[in-house]
């Protein structure tokens, strides 16, 4: 079987969702979500992710990173965590069949205000749930407390990346301001669902839409750009549209890498 293109551009921020098998909670247990968070730590090692935010449920995963430029970073990372994760349970619980859903989701976020919100809507993820009262509950498993409180061993989260985007000023400002932005999330009660984050081929201005939609490629031509009030989407179409490979080109599925557990 083909490879999926790989439609990952440089300098822009990706927001990774990736979903469990018929969305069976296959993380629920915290062993499985450790092996999940240090095959993360080994791809920032091996490839030099640059990881900006995470949050780990009982299944699916939310996952914010930075593509500098280093080639194939992104894919490579995916296919690591998601290959490892799913082996390692499926050998200790002498299971058989998939681990993932088959196609993970990528949707570009430009760098400014729209990438503050993504990590705003990550962090309160398991708030959405029902699952905790304030995000800092969910412990390891998201990225909030690493921003809150860095890591001086294993670090997972780039900070001075992620500040030189935010336009902050230091390490102090960021922490500062991220508990802000998700404390006034809270208090507005902006912790509903929104599928622009998890269904939309890009976020940000129009022009940066439009720039997305340039450079994918012809394929994307046709692709609507929509949106009001300086926050517009590159929509996905709305009939499933397949390349050579039989694959959604701007969601990354990798034949190869899911054959070890599927």
């Amino acid at each position: 079987m083909p490879r999926a293109n790989r439609h990952y551009i440089p300098g822009h921020a990706w927001h990774i969702t990736h979903r469990c098998h018929k969305k069976e909670f296959l993380l629920k247990f915290n062993k499985d979500k450790d092996r999940w968070l240090w095959w993360l730590f080994e791809a920032k090692k091996r490839y030099g992710a640059c990881i900006f935010d995470y949050v780990i449920t009982s299944n699916h995963i939310h996952l914010l990173l930075y593509d500098k430029g280093t080639e194939e970073a992104i894919p490579r990372t995916l296919q690591l965590i998601a290959g490892r994760t799913g082996q390692e349970f499926n050998q200790r619980k002498s299971r058989k069949g998939a681990f993932w859903e088959d196609r993970y989701h990528a949707t570009a976020v430009e760098t400014n205000e729209h990438l503050r919100q993504c990590i705003v809507y990550i962090d309160l993820n398991m708030v959405r749930a029902g699952v905790v009262d304030h995000l800092s509950e969910w412990g390891r498993y998201t990225g909030f407390n690493e921003i809150q409180n860095p890591k001086k061993r294993y670090a997972l989260i780039d900070h001075g990346q992620l500040i030189s985007l935010l336009g902050l000023r230091d390490l102090g400002d960021l922490i500062k301001s991220h508990a802000a932005w998700v404390d006034e999330a809270l208090q507005q009660e902006k912790n509903c669902r929104d599928p622009k984050w998890t269904e939309t081929i890009a976020i940000g201005s129009k022009a940066y839409a439009d720039t997305i939609k340039e450079k994918l490629g012809p394929l994307f031509l046709k692709r609507k750009v929509e949106g009001r009030g300086g926050q517009y989407e590159l929509q996905e179409p709305s009939a499933p549209f397949y390349n050579a490979g039989n694959t959604f080109p701007w969601r990354m599925n990798d034949p190869d890498f899911f054959s070890p557990f599927s």
